[in-house]
């Protein structure tokens, strides 16, 4: 195996000794077990030696003929004693008895040299394990997570989601856990505590005990745009939460779940529960709260948008409330604040729901609501992607990617960590959401992610350096007199060298602010830049109509 410089110094030899245990899943490369280290690597820059076979004997042999007697403490004398037990165990197989590699139980993955922690790092992977326990044994041992449980076993029973029945013979069982997040204000602090039990709808039938599944979600286009529509008419944005929100929808299917930990009814211990309403996990819990808050919208005169089935209208002569849900995330606006506050009291009479008064923070995305103007970014979740990836300190840089830098998949660079990788171009993917100054050299180093190479993962380290200069940007959105929908679209020709398809993108602004906007490569191969042009120009009037 090829060691490249960077893990190795000067005067070391430039290759290892290692045995082939096969072909690696998640990369290009093969899987090989460094002999000097002892660990599994994957690397690609390989020479095999197809004749010859390892001998696990002769490497023990020669391990031991190398050892040198020394005055060690102690404790290392135990350790040391320790590692030549087990090699006396080793060595006492019946001869004869084929050796075997070490399996993939004994075998560890490579991983980065270990760096001191800063204390700061220390106390915050502690309170992150102390705010959400990862089973229910532990979480019974401290006192808000048992009044979660408790809080949530209660709303159950009041909105009569099950009843205690006998076990079925003819139906499976499906059973259920605990799950616990904790959630959190914009600022960082701590919101609440939430204990969720949820079915293992992994093991349900289709056909049998579910039909249809799809439930819509609003897009955040469709967010943006009624913050662009509420700012440019001085209108207040409110937000509201329905608690427990899948427990809410009506099911037709016979289920049974098991009884949860920490709440099994006394000498009814072998009986099941019968769901009469929706639980969190079943596979059409979103469809039925779906439909059920859908029924509830229609009934009280609101009129459905044919795009966006999440955004409901009501309009009264002059009067307008308009209705965006997000799940179990209601934000409403209107110029009414009569129709306002009879739609929040009737939402609080039909659900069990919480007033969360004006919107500040949605979906990671900060608010700040004035008199005639909007503003949102993502200050706070981009300081903790800074932190994440040990950015917070780097140097900055005025553009996100270098002006005219191209990139392919086989750029005859290090591949690097893909996990990584993946996990920071999700990341600055939802960060997109409020910095369309980012999205195209998101979406184009998004393409490099099924094996990122060390040059792909340093432009997106740049745009983590373009980002720490940029904190505080966001997106204005304020009152205008002329306030028009305005689109602007553009596209390259042949700008991918693995495939020359086009890359195009547009942008709709509503007044002050833009609300929507993308950046895609083609599916097609554009036989001249007109052509490029017209498919982009295509994609974005379908975006307006």
């Amino acid at each position: 195996m090829y060691i490249f410089q960077q893990k190795r110094h000067k005067l070391e030899e430039k290759t290892e000794k290692g045995i082939f245990l096969g072909y690696s899943t998640q990369s290009k490369g093969y899987r090989i077990y460094n002999l000097k280290t002892k660990k599994l690597i994957i690397s690609r820059d390989v020479e095999f030696d197809e004749d010859a076979m390892w001998n696990w004997d002769e490497e023990k042999v020669e391990r031991q003929s190398v050892m040198i007697p020394k005055e060690t403490p102690p404790q290392q004398q135990q350790e040391e004693g320790t590692d030549q037990a087990k090699m006396e165990r080793r060595s006492q197989q019946a001869p004869g008895s084929p050796r075997r590699p070490p399996s993939s139980e004994e075998i560890e993955e490579e991983t980065p040299p270990r760096r001191t922690k800063l204390l700061s790092d220390i106390y915050e992977t502690c309170n992150f394990i102390m705010l959400e326990p990862q089973n229910f044994e532990t979480a019974v041992k401290h006192k808000v997570w048992v009044q979660a449980m408790e809080e949530e076993i209660k709303m159950i029973e009041k909105n009569n989601t099950w009843e205690l029945a006998d076990r079925p013979k003819d139906k499976e069982v499906i059973g259920v856990k605990w799950i616990y997040k904790t959630k959190l204000n914009a600022d960082g602090s701590i919101q609440k505590h939430k204990a969720r039990l949820i079915t293992k709808g992994y093991s349900q039938l289709p056909g049998i005990d579910y039909t249809e599944t799809f439930a819509p979600v609003a897009h955040l286009d469709t967010i943006r745009g009624l913050i662009a529509i509420a700012a440019n008419r001085k209108w207040k944005i409110y937000q509201m939460d329905v608690k427990s929100a899948f427990l809410n929808g009506y099911i037709d299917e016979e289920i049974y779940v098991e009884q949860p930990q920490g709440f099994i009814a006394k000498g009814s211990e072998e009986k099941a529960l019968r769901l009469k309403k929706a639980l969190y996990g079943l596979k059409q819990a979103p469809r039925a709260w779906y439909s059920r808050i859908d029924k509830y919208f229609m009934d009280r005169g609101f009129r459905r948008s044919l795009s966006e089935p999440t955004l409901y209208i009501k309009s009264q002569g002059n009067d307008t409330l308009i209705v965006s849900l997000y799940v179990d995330d209601l934000i409403y606006t209107g110029n009414n604040e009569k129709m306002i506050q009879d739609f929040k009291e009737d939402m609080m009479k039909t659900f069990e729901m919480s007033d969360l008064g004006l919107m500040h923070f949605f979906l990671g995305i900060e608010i700040n609501q004035e008199k005639e103007e909007i503003f949102i970014c993502q200050r706070k979740y981009t300081e903790t992607l800074l932190k994440k990836f040990k950015m917070e300190s780097c140097k900055t840089v005025t553009t996100p990617l270098v002006t005219g830098e191209k990139y392919q998949k086989e750029d005859r660079s290090q591949k690097v960590d893909g996990s990584m990788y993946r996990s920071l171009i999700g990341s600055l993917l939802y960060l997109t959401a409020t910095r369309p100054d980012i999205m195209f050299a998101t979406s184009l180093l998004s393409r490099f992610m099924q094996s990122p190479s060390q040059v792909n993962y340093g432009a997106a380290k740049r745009i983590l350096r373009y980002l720490r200069g940029t904190k505080d940007f966001g997106i204005w959105y304020k009152s205008t007199n002329d306030a028009k929908l305005v689109g602007y679209t553009d596209s390259d020709w042949a700008g991918s060298v693995d495939d020359m398809k086009s890359t195009s993108g547009y942008t709709f602004s509503l007044g002050s602010g833009i609300f929507s906007w993308a950046s895609k490569k083609k599916a097609t191969v554009a036989q001249s830049s007109a052509e490029a042009e017209y498919i982009a120009a295509a994609a974005t009037s379908n975006q307006a109509i």
